[in-house]
């Protein structure tokens, strides 16, 4: 499976505008969990074991979870 790497940027874009982007810097990690930073907030996100068994890689909600959030992945 591919996992979320301290120190190593992700970025997601807006399901409706494709120029909106988010970008953000994995700064630590657990098992289930990482904290992230988009430079200004620091969030903590459990990773979603079940979205990410079944695309082979880590996904988590750094916006929470709503019908058009955006989604991370490793």
């Amino acid at each position: 499976m591919k996992k979320f790497e301290v120190g190593k940027q992700y970025s997601t874009t807006s399901i409706c505008n494709h120029e909106c982007v988010w970008t953000y810097t994995v700064t630590a990690r657990t098992e289930k969990t990482i904290t992230l930073t988009d430079g200004r907030e620091t969030f903590k996100c459990r990773i979603n074991q079940k979205i990410s068994e079944y695309s082979n890689t880590e996904t988590v909600y750094p916006l929470g979870r709503y019908s058009m959030a955006p989604s991370l992945t490793a």
